[in-house]
């Protein structure tokens, strides 16, 4: 990276989401009882998502596994989402598939390691709470497709709302020296 480039930095991680949902809290009237559906089957996909709370950006993918070809991917549509001149800072946990050997990371990005069991310094994994709890949680999918299909709306809902990404996953700690 040249001496003066701006830098992004870009929280990543990967969900699953399938036929086997949560639940979560619903209001209700009192003393009524709602029904919750529950899916015994086990179809799922992964959405391999990354944000840039400073841009209020996000860049993902929805993929049947998660290994290091979907990881690679990923990492070249995040690379696409940098702006022009400037240097991504992926920041992500240790799985193996973000640590494989035969990854090419793209010349815009660098990799950075949170701690082990520290999901706490990744604000995706805020991002996840807040779309299952609003577009995936009390749901059956019927058919492949229609998770698929789901994520990507769930997705694009996130994305497409002004300042949504910026007011969850910024960081004081991690907005010094960003583009805009």
């Amino acid at each position: 990276m040249v001496p003066g480039t701006p830098v992004e930095i870009w929280f990543q991680d990967e969900a699953r989401v399938g036929q086997k949902n949560g639940q979560v809290y619903q209001w209700a009237k009192k003393g009524s009882r709602p029904r919750q559906p529950k899916d015994q089957r086990y179809a799922s996909c992964y959405i391999f998502g990354a944000v840039c709370p400073a841009r209020d950006k996000g860049a993902a993918l929805v993929l049947p596994y998660a290994d290091s070809f979907a990881m690679q991917c990923h990492l070249d549509e995040i690379s696409k989402n940098v702006t022009t001149g400037a240097h991504g800072v992926v920041v992500m946990d240790g799985a193996g598939w973000h640590k494989a050997h035969d990854l090419t990371i793209p010349d815009n990005l660098s990799t950075l390691f949170i701690p082990p069991y520290s999901p706490e310094l990744n604000p995706i994994e805020n991002i996840w709470q807040f779309i299952r709890q609003n577009y995936l949680s009390n749901r059956l999918f019927e058919t492949y497709d229609d998770i698929i299909d789901a994520c990507c709306e769930a997705w694009n809902k996130l994305t497409t709302e002004t300042n949504r990404i910026a007011s969850i996953a910024s960081r004081k700690w991690a907005n010094n020296s960003q583009s805009s």
